[in-house]
């Protein structure tokens, strides 16, 4: 998996956690969960969602890092190699 993939993957998991997102107008540190209004409900869905895609394992512990976009796709790419 490359960045471009990780930031994809992300985007397309946020996409099935909120509805109609407006992730163009969404900079890659910016906090997505509070410029989506995601309540906690969304974002257990939006890791869900992360993890069948990746197959990666994400813990309780590993939340704080997956705030933006770009921190997520890090994450990810941390976690896949």
């Amino acid at each position: 998996m490359n960045r471009t993939e990780a930031l994809d993957i992300v985007k397309e998991s946020i996409a099935r956690a909120v509805p109609d997102p407006d992730l163009a107008a969404l900079g890659p540190d910016d906090a997505f969960r509070d410029a989506l209004e995601m309540d906690s409900l969304d974002f257990l869905s939006f890791v869900e969602t992360l993890s069948k895609r990746t197959g990666i394992r994400i813990d309780d512990e590993d939340a704080p890092r997956l705030t933006t976009m770009s921190s997520t796709a890090d994450f990810l790419l941390a976690r896949a190699n």
